[in-house]
């Protein structure tokens, strides 16, 4: 039995296991992305924009997912699609526990259901503690459609950050080493002379 052979099978899943935990990261925000440098906010079949500040942090400078620090922020919500101003919008931040049984008792914000002719939905909260959160965004007469987010606020990012500059060399790179192991052993078949 060749040395490390028993290794190739354990040395597969690790790859996939990584692949799978890296390309996961792209996914990490649910109905938040990122397209054309905005930043956009996917509620059932419509689409808001969503601009965060922290004035006193930032300055001028717009975030997307994560808040940066604690303290006052500004958060605008714009509606792309025009049917939404007829529609009733509900906004509210929970803390995120895991579990959505009790959301009263969860909730840090709460706007309440009503509707926004001029296509805008803005508001300032001020968070006092570092930690994480879910914003949820419902639209509709019924709250039919409901967008949940995942973000944390005044909590460290660099190893996400470290993660998401180099996702893309580091699977490049741990793919073609497993590409190596696997085939170093192969030997060219041989065919029979005639």
């Amino acid at each position: 039995m060749k040395p490390f052979a028993c290794l190739k099978p354990t040395v597969g899943c690790a790859v996939f296991a990584l692949t799978a935990i890296l390309s996961s990261q792209a996914y990490a925000h649910g109905g938040l992305s990122m397209a054309e440098d905005m930043c956009k906010l996917t509620v059932g079949p419509y689409m808001m924009h969503f601009s965060g500040y922290q004035p006193a942090n930032t300055q001028e400078k717009q975030f997307c997912e994560d808040i940066p620090a604690t303290g006052q922020t500004i958060v605008v919500l714009d509606y792309i699609e025009q049917e939404l101003r007829s529609l009733p919008a509900e906004v509210r931040i929970i803390k995120d526990t895991g579990s959505e049984d009790n959301l009263e008792s969860i909730t840090v914000f709460h706007v309440p259901s009503k509707v926004y002719p001029n296509g805008s939905i803005d508001f300032t909260y001020t968070f006092d503690k570092p930690g994480k959160f879910v914003g949820i965004v419902t639209v509709g007469e019924k709250q039919e459609h409901i967008s949940r987010f995942p973000f944390s606020v005044g909590e460290p990012k660099f190893f996400s950050k470290l993660l998401n500059i180099y996702m893309v060399p580091v699977v490049a790179t741990i793919i073609v080493g497993a590409i190596f192991f696997f085939m170093r052993d192969r030997k060219p078949s041989k065919t029979a002379a005639s």
